[in-house]
């Protein structure tokens, strides 16, 4: 196979350029070999460990967890006891922030059901997302 320029490589990944040199400068992607002029060249490998990341990424796991899942990834460090350990605690910051947006959508419910919408001195949006302090 052909080496991939920067572009190929975030093209065939469904990322941004600009992703591919930010993961670089982090060190989660690995540098690329370099041609004669200096251009990167990318290889297959690089195109699977950038979708690894990105579909990590869109599962919401931070950085510092795609890490860690990419080295428990190696051949040699192949450890389902960590990985699951990694993606269970994911899974309770999940479950925590869909109880706190559920919460949510139920202050704003109440709270918009409250508003008539009319031109009014007091509006009961306003004045929740003020906490009820009234200047005085």
């Amino acid at each position: 196979m052909r080496p991939l320029t920067i572009g190929r490589l975030a093209a065939a990944a469904g990322v941004n350029l600009e992703t591919v040199r930010y993961y670089e400068r982090i060190h989660l992607m690995p540098p690329p070999a370099r041609t004669a002029s200096g251009h990167r060249a990318y290889d297959t490998a690089h195109i699977r460990r950038l979708a690894f990341i990105r579909r990590a990424r869109e599962l919401g796991f931070s950085i510092e967890d795609i890490r860690a899942l990419l080295a428990l990834a190696a051949p040699s460090r192949a450890s389902c006891a960590e990985v699951r350990e990694i993606a269970r605690t994911h899974l309770d910051d999940v479950r925590t922030k869909l109880a706190d947006l559920m919460k949510l959508e139920r202050i704003l419910g109440e709270t918009i059901a409250h508003c008539s919408g009319d031109p009014a001195p007091s509006c009961p949006v306003l004045d929740m997302l003020d906490g009820g302090a009234k200047p005085g």
